[in-house]
């Protein structure tokens, strides 16, 4: 299967696992030992500032901290737009990636325009994420430019499927409970 990196999975209605439902993950990496990737539309009511201090000064101002999957909730994932390329470990798309661990707290922040922080990641082995597109468990979409760093994340799953149009705009608004339509 070809790569998904730099793409969006959308979660179908249909997908009703509570660490994926109405998600929307961005895929950083997608080879043959497995894939990696970060939800982007669950903000969690956590100041980065009360978990990890010394990450504030990456995020805006008041950022909460993100739930990036259930793979190793309790550890911080930076996802930084670079400045200097050089900083990072692995880039995902254009100028967007993961910072090296050898980076020094204050290069990155004087080395990337602005990031966000995540508790844990999404991950898959290897042929996991692929078995899971041949059963049609996830839709795939583009990212749109805004939509990475926007404050309010929390309707991009309707967004996401609206923009792909057709079939999917109509999914787009579909009620979490269809019994209460």
């Amino acid at each position: 299967m070809e790569s998904l990196r730099g793409k969006l999975l959308i979660a179908p209605p249909t997908l009703v696992d509570p660490n994926f439902a109405r998600t929307v993950v961005l895929v950083a990496a997608h080879d043959e030992n497995g894939a990696l990737g970060l939800v982007l539309n669950r903000p969690l009511e956590t100041p980065v500032l009360e978990i990890a201090p010394a990450l504030d000064a990456l995020a805006e101002p008041g950022s909460l901290l993100h739930s990036g999957g259930p793979v190793a909730p309790d550890s911080a994932v930076v996802l930084a737009d670079f400045r200097d390329p050089s900083l990072a470990a692995l880039m995902i798309f254009g100028t967007v990636g993961f910072p090296s661990a050898e980076c020094e707290l204050e290069d990155l922040v004087s080395g990337a325009r602005r990031a966000r922080v995540f508790a844990g990641h999404s991950g898959w082995g290897p042929g996991q994420l692929d078995g899971e597109m041949e059963d049609a468990g996830w839709i795939v979409g583009q990212l749109a430019p805004d939509e990475l760093w926007q404050a309010d994340c929390r309707q991009l799953w309707s967004t996401a499927l609206a923009r792909k149009g057709g079939s999917y705009a109509l999914l787009a608004r579909m009620p979490e409970d269809p019994s209460v339509n």
